[in-house]
């Protein structure tokens, strides 16, 4: 990813779903204008589904998801039609193709599936090219599924503008509402970031959280300055005033937290993108269930990144010690990275997630619902780090 562009967690997802061969390729290629997609004459081409990050005219930043037909047959059908219904995790907005056949089960279907969770679906009548009875098959999907269908030519690429404003139109209300300093920093105040540099952070660059929080931090036309932990106390020293607010890696919460002028404002990274990303109220309230684990208990940690554990990693070193040091050497812990999330969460105490700089938000928000319908706690890297420092009620949260 370059520094100029917008990390793919931030853009809009577009999901793209229907039936083998009604034409999503072709329509992705179409909307995006490049031959972004693998199209085929032949049904069953897209297998996974394929993320395109692209810059799309009156719509911004967005990704495309072209997925497998949600018709495929067979064992290997079935796995791809899996891989198509974990993507709508990820959907911001879908769009639903239809191929001019009146036979539409499959759709209504997932349209009701989309509706249920949310999700602003636009159903698109693709290959009008192709369609003689064009009215007529509109007017039975409306009356089918409740929704006006655009009708379109992936081909001949006509009616794809009316695509992008139907997009427009259907964004999430919450979309692109969110802040990361959300009400702790206010326009102009005095921030004091600690980022420390240890092995986990890339070589001559900062990890995306500090990178997101500090463009915000400009846009709000703040005041920043930036050091290591080990320059915490020259830092402050330098000061003619405290910091309005001190913001940190959760790794040294408490450090920063015994050294931190009072008039200060103090909270991290973490705990920003807990907020940013997920729900902060629901890991706050779930962080108090580490008080009734025991060492027959299971806790799962996740994470969005997958990388080489390295020393010190905070998931899968500092963590799980923490834990095991207030509940007991055996407690079971299980640890999980990227996308792989257990379907079932049903068998675990506590889930204790990372900040998810690298999902979008309606993906987080799709594991804290997937555990909050099993009433299983869920919290956060920051908020737990906190808490096991006994300084949870005495850093900002929102």
């Amino acid at each position: 990813m370059s520094l100029n562009n917008t990390p793919r967690s931030n853009r809009l997802h577009i999901g793209i779903y229907g039936k083998r061969n009604s034409g999503k390729s072709s329509l992705v290629n179409a909307i995006t204008g490049t031959e972004t997609a693998l199209v085929s004459d032949y049904a069953g081409t897209t297998t996974d589904p394929v993320y395109k990050a692209m810059e799309i005219y009156g719509i911004g930043p967005c990704v495309f998801i072209d997925t497998a037909g949600f018709d495929d047959e067979g064992e290997i059908g079935a796995l791809r039609v899996k891989k198509t219904k974990e993507a709508v995790s990820r959907t911001d907005v879908a769009l639903v193709v239809f191929d001019g056949s009146k036979d539409i089960e499959k759709e209504k279907e997932w349209i009701e599936t989309l509706k249920k969770k949310g999700i602003p679906t636009v159903a698109v009548l693709n290959k009008s090219d192709l369609l003689n009875d064009i009215e007529d098959i509109s007017n039975y999907i409306e009356k089918e599924t409740g929704i006006e269908p655009i009708v379109v030519s992936a081909k001949e690429k006509s009616g794809i503008e009316q695509i992008r404003g139907a997009i427009l139109r259907n964004l999430p209300e919450d979309y692109d509402a969110q802040s990361i300093t959300g009400g702790i920093v206010k326009n102009g105040d005095l921030v004091l970031l600690v980022m420390p540099q240890d092995i986990q952070a890339p070589k001559g660059r900062l990890i995306l959280p500090q990178v997101q929080t500090l463009r915000e931090l400009l846009d709000k036309k703040c005041l920043v300055l930036s050091v290591t932990t080990d320059q915490l106390d020259r830092a402050l020293e330098s000061l003619a005033q405290p910091p309005d607010v001190i913001i940190t890696d959760s790794q040294v919460f408490k450090t920063v937290y015994e050294k931190k002028p009072k008039e200060s404002k103090l909270t991290s990274f973490s705990v920003l993108f807990a907020g940013y990303k997920g729900d902060i109220e629901y890991f706050t309230e779930s962080v108090a269930a580490i008080e009734n684990l025991t060492e027959d208990s299971r806790v799962l940690i996740a994470e969005a990144c997958t990388h080489v554990p390295l020393s010190e990693d905070i998931g899968r070193e500092q963590l799980p010690r923490l834990l095991r040091q207030k509940i007991g050497e055996n407690l079971k812990i299980d640890i999980v990275s990227g996308p792989n999330f257990p379907g079932d969460v049903s068998s675990y105490d506590l889930i204790i997630h990372c900040g998810g700089c690298m999902f979008n938000r309606k993906y987080v928000l799709s594991r804290i619902e997937k555990a909050a319908e099993h009433n299983i706690p869920m919290t956060n890297y920051g908020i737990v780090i906190a808490y096991l420092s006994g300084i949870l009620d005495k850093i900002s949260i929102n």
